[in-house]
């Protein structure tokens, strides 16, 4: 089991999750890591890590 993390915002970002009032800050921040992983080629079409190549 991955421990919690504690996450110290800036402004900018905490004004950013009012946007999704009703949600939880954790779930919209992990979609928010997902999507970033995606557009930097860190996943594969499946959402699974890629594995690193030396």
């Amino acid at each position: 089991m991955i421990r919690p993390l504690t996450v110290h915002l800036d402004p900018a970002t905490s004004r950013l999750l009012r946007l999704y009032r009703g949600q939880q800050p954790a779930t919209v921040l992990g979609r928010a890591m997902r999507m970033l992983a995606q557009a930097d080629g860190h996943l594969d079409p499946a959402g699974n890590i890629k594995s690193r190549r030396p």
